[in-house]
C-alpha cells in the first residue's frame, strides 16, 4: 500500500486545503474498495507540532504524527499557506530539509496555491516549472528566481513535483493526481461526487493585473503610469522608449527586468484587464470595448484576450456579465 503524507503547517494557514486533499483521497480509496479493490493509500497528516489552531483559534487540527516519524512515503501534499510567507517559511524551517529528504528517497510532492513558497524554499524547485496564486506573482518571483513560474498554469507536473494555481482549485489538483496514481475512473467519480470540473488547464481568466510595480526603476514606473493613462492609444514602443530618452534596446531590457514583462506585453495585459472589466460591468458591445482599449482589429483582439484569458471576448462576456445583449 501506498503512503500519503499531508502537511500541516504550522500557522494560521488554509484548513480548506488540508481537509479537502484528505476527504477526495479517503474518497478515491472508498471508491476501490466498493469496486473489489484494496484501498491504495494510507492517509496521515504530519507537522511539525502537536496540534495547530486555524481560523483565530475557531478549529484545530491534531496531526496523526510529527514528520520525523515519517521515515518513507510515496507522496507529499503541502496546503495552501496564509500571506505572511517570510513568517510561515520561519515557522516551517524544519519542513525543508524533510521535504528534500523525502524527495531524493523517492517521494513525489505536491504543493497547494502558495504552499509552493515552501517548496520553493527547501531549493526543489530551481528550475522547475511552477504555479502559484496570481496574486503572489511578484513575491514569489523576487524571492525564488531561480524557479520558472508559470502562473497562467493551473497545474505543472514536472520530475514528480506537482504544483497548481491559487485558492480552490487545488481541487483540480486533486482530480489530476487521483487519475495519476488511481484511474480515469475514480477521478470522474471524485470529479461528480464533490462537483469539481475536469481539465481545467488555467487560471488566466480569474487573475486580476494589477501591473508589476514592485521595483525601484524609476523610469520603468514611469513608462507603466504612461501606458495606463493611454489605453485608447496604440503605444508605439519605439516612441515610448524615445519619450523617456533611452535606447530601445535598453528600453526592452529595463522593463523586462522590472516587471517580468516585455513592454508590449504589459500594454497587452493592461488594455485587456481594462476590457475585460468592461466586459463585467456593463452592456457595451465587444466593437464598442475593443475600440476603448486601444484595439481597431477585430481578429488582433481576439487572439490577445483569448492569450491572456484563456477565452474570447464574447465567452468572457457570457461569463462575468448576467443578462446583457451580447453584440460582437
Amino acid at each position: 500500500m501506498k503512503h500519503l503524507t499531508i502537511i500541516v503547517p504550522n500557522g494560521d494557514n488554509n484548513l480548506p486545503s488540508i481537509t479537502g486533499a484528505y476527504e477526495i483521497f479517503s474518497k478515491a480509496n472508498a471508491y476501490n474498495k466498493i469496486n473489489g479493490k484494496k484501498e491504495l493509500f494510507t492517509i496521515q497528516l504530519a507537522g511539525i507540532s502537536e496540534k495547530v489552531d486555524f481560523n483565530d483559534g475557531l478549529f484545530t487540527v491534531k496531526p496523526h504524527l510529527n514528520i520525523s516519524a515519517v521515515t518513507k512515503t510515496d507522496l507529499i501534499i503541502i496546503p495552501s499557506l496564509n500571506h505572511n510567507y517570510n513568517l510561515a517559511l520561519k515557522d516551517n524551517e524544519p519542513l525543508l530539509p524533510w521535504l528534500e529528504k523525502q524527495y531524493h528517497n523517492g517521494a513525489e510532492i505536491a504543493t497547494i496555491c502558495t504552499g509552493a513558497f515552501v517548496l520553493a524554499a527547501s531549493g526543489l524547485l530551481d528550475g522547475k516549472s511552477c504555479s502559484t496564486h496570481w496574486s503572489v506573482t511578484e513575491n514569489f518571483r523576487s524571492m525564488f528566481p531561480k524557479v520558472n513560474l508559470q502562473i497562467d498554469e493551473l497545474i505543472t507536473d514536472e520530475k514528480g513535483i506537482y504544483t497548481n494555481g491559487g485558492a480552490y482549485s487545488f481541487l483540480n489538483l486533486m482530480i489530476y493526481l487521483i487519475e495519476k496514481y488511481f484511474d480515469r475512473n475514480t477521478a470522474i467519480y471524485c470529479s461528480k461526487v464533490f462537483q469539481i470540473e475536469m481539465n481545467r488547464n488555467t487560471q488566466s481568466q480569474f487573475a486580476i493585473f494589477t501591473g508589476q510595480k514592485k521595483h525601484d526603476d524609476e523610469m520603468v514606473q514611469l513608462a507603466q503610469l504612461y501606458i495606463e493613462k493611454n489605453l485608447e492609444e496604440k503605444i508605439s514602443i519605439g516612441e515610448l522608449s524615445s519619450k523617456f530618452n533611452v535606447g530601445r534596446r535598453n528600453f526592452d531590457r529595463r522593463f523586462v527586468k522590472a516587471t517580468g514583462n516585455t513592454p508590449i506585453e504589459y500594454s497587452q495585459r493592461v488594455k485587456i484587464e481594462a476590457a475585460k472589466k468592461a466586459f463585467e460591468t456593463n452592456r457595451k458591445t465587444i466593437n464598442e470595448v475593443m475600440y476603448e482599449v486601444g484595439y481597431s482589429d477585430v481578429k488582433a483582439f481576439r487572439e490577445v484576450f483569448r492569450k491572456i484569458t484563456g477565452m474570447s471576448p464574447l465567452e468572457y462576456k457570457r461569463k462575468y456579465h448576467k443578462d446583457v445583449l451580447l453584440i460582437a
